[in-house]
């Protein structure tokens, strides 16, 4: 790296089951900050789908939570910028934490499957990094939001979401070359779109540990890149 890469990190929420997946959030930020770049989280400013209670597993009735909001739990307070307020050309790369807010805030993808949209703000800024040629890394859930961003131009991807049948199925049908993976440990590069994926807690019952050299090693890989 001839330069200290500078990093967007885009949240969903803070919570697995409604918002960003917060040990893959946190590991991811660990990553960059371990590899010494620099990053600044982001998150749209609206409110979430729904709200989960997250003791129980169940939507929590008649409460609302705002995405901005609740993903500055994780980046620290004032630390987490509106979406509205950044574009890719501030940055040299893009990482992709997971958790249902991936397929639920940013996405319909958790409700419609192939048949999702995807909120325009979050589509805009995911295809301006690839429409720049810069790195993305996309982890647990989040390929299938990159999956959507980008069979809307007609792009193919080669990716992993780990070795679910019909996950694997669903991004077929939008175009991808889906590359089914072991373990949490595991990485899929596609180099020519330089895009790094890989499956984290798709494997529901991954140790941390796992999930931590999967996620460096797609770190190391989007920052090579830059």
């Amino acid at each position: 790296m001839a330069k200290t890469p500078r990093v967007a990190v885009l949240l969903a929420g803070c919570g697995h089951l409604d918002g960003a997946e917060i040990r893959e959030a946190v590991l991811t930020l660990l990553a960059l900050d371990q590899h010494g770049a620099e990053f600044q989280c982001v998150a749209p400013n609206d409110n979430q789908a729904h709200v989960v209670d997250h003791a129980k597993g169940a939507p929590a009735e008649g409460e609302a939570r705002n995405i901005l909001v609740e993903s500055s739990r994780i980046a620290r307070a004032g630390k987490c910028a509106d979406l509205a307020s950044v574009s890719a050309a501030d940055f040299d790369a893009l990482l992709l934490p997971g958790g249902y807010g991936v397929a639920k805030n940013h996405c319909s993808f958790a409700f419609k499957g192939t048949d999702a949209e995807v909120r325009p703000d979050v589509a805009a800024f995911v295809k301006a990094f690839f429409g720049a040629g810069k790195p993305v890394g996309a982890i647990c859930i989040s390929p299938a939001l990159v999956a959507l961003c980008l069979s809307k131009e007609g792009r193919a991807a080669t990716l992993t979401l780990g070795d679910g049948a019909d996950i694997q199925k669903a991004m077929e049908k939008l175009g991808h070359r889906y590359r089914s993976v072991p373990s949490a440990r595991e990485i899929v590069v596609d180099e020519a779109l330089k895009l790094v994926t890989t499956p984290a807690y798709m494997f529901d019952d991954a140790r941390l540990s796992d999930v931590w050299v999967g996620i460096e090693r797609c770190v190391t890989e989007v920052l090579k890149r830059c």
